[in-house]
């Protein structure tokens, strides 16, 4: 896995999940930075991820997508009791509205300029 903010994760040999969290934030983002680092130095304990992209548009619409390598591995990041708390938070202070959408990979290609 390469660790690159700039670069989008590679692809994986399927089957494989996604878990894409599209979100829009409120104006009140106290503790959220900190949350956020906290979320993805815990995620990167569980067996089977993979990696996970970011973006974030002018407007506010945030995307984050996460690879996980099968159910399993997308399970135990679900159930974690602090990732649980973080997601409590979120609704109750951070996010004016999101969505999850969680989807088994089928197929997996990418590109590189050499």
């Amino acid at each position: 896995m390469i660790d690159d903010p700039q670069a989008p994760v590679g692809p994986f040999e399927p089957p494989y999940y996604v878990a894409v969290f599209t979100t829009v934030r409120t104006s009140e983002q106290s503790g959220y930075g900190e949350t956020n680092a906290r979320m993805e130095e815990l995620v990167k304990q569980v067996p089977g991820y993979l990696g996970m992209d970011h973006a974030q548009t002018p407007g506010g619409l945030g995307i984050t997508v996460g690879y996980f390598r099968d159910a399993e591995a997308l399970a135990q990041w679900r159930t974690d009791a602090e990732h649980r708390a973080a997601q409590r938070r979120g609704r109750a202070e951070w996010y004016e509205r999101y969505t999850l959408h969680v989807a088994k990979v089928e197929r997996s290609t990418g590109f590189t300029r050499p």
